[in-house]
C-alpha cells in the first residue's frame, strides 16, 4: 500500500470487484428468497451472506488503508471462491451464474491484492 492516501490501481480494482460482488450477493439473496426451494438452502444463503459481508468489509478496509487490509483480502478471496462455487451449482439459472462470475472476479482480485508487497 502507498502512503499519504494514494491508492494503487490494483487496490482500486480490488475495491471495485469487492463492491460488485457485494452488490451481486445482496441481489441474489433477494432473488433466492423469492424463488424459494433449493435457492433458500442454508448452505447457499450462508455462502451469500458471508460473501456479502466480507466483500463490503474488505473494500472498506482497503479504502481506509487499514494495516490489516491484505489479511482481509486473503480471507475475502477464500469466502468469495466458496460463494462462487455454491452459486455455480445452479449455473443454469442466469442470476446465480452472474453472482458466481462476480464472486469469482472478486476472489481473483483479492488474491492478486493479497500477493502484493505492503
Amino acid at each position: 500500500m502507498r502512503n499519504e492516501g494514494q491508492m494503487s490501481p490494483e487496490m482500486q480494482r480490488c475495491i471495485d470487484a469487492c463492491m460488485e460482488s457485494h452488490r451481486a450477493c445482496e441481489q441474489t439473496m433477494s432473488y433466492c428468497l423469492q424463488q424459494g426451494g433449493k435457492h433458500v438452502d442454508m448452505a447457499m444463503m450462508g455462502a451469500l451472506m458471508d460473501c456479502s459481508d466480507i466483500t463490503r468489509i474488505c473494500a472498506d478496509m482497503m479504502m481506509r488503508q487499514s494495516p490489516m487490509a491484505m489479511e482481509m483480502a486473503r480471507m475475502c478471496a477464500q469466502v468469495a471462491t466458496r460463494c462462487a462455487e455454491a452459486c455455480m451449482t445452479m449455473s443454469s439459472d442466469a442470476t446465480m451464474k452472474r453472482c458466481a462470475e462476480k464472486c469469482k472476479a472478486c476472489a481473483e482480485a483479492c488474491k492478486a491484492m493479497a500477493a502484493m508487497p505492503a
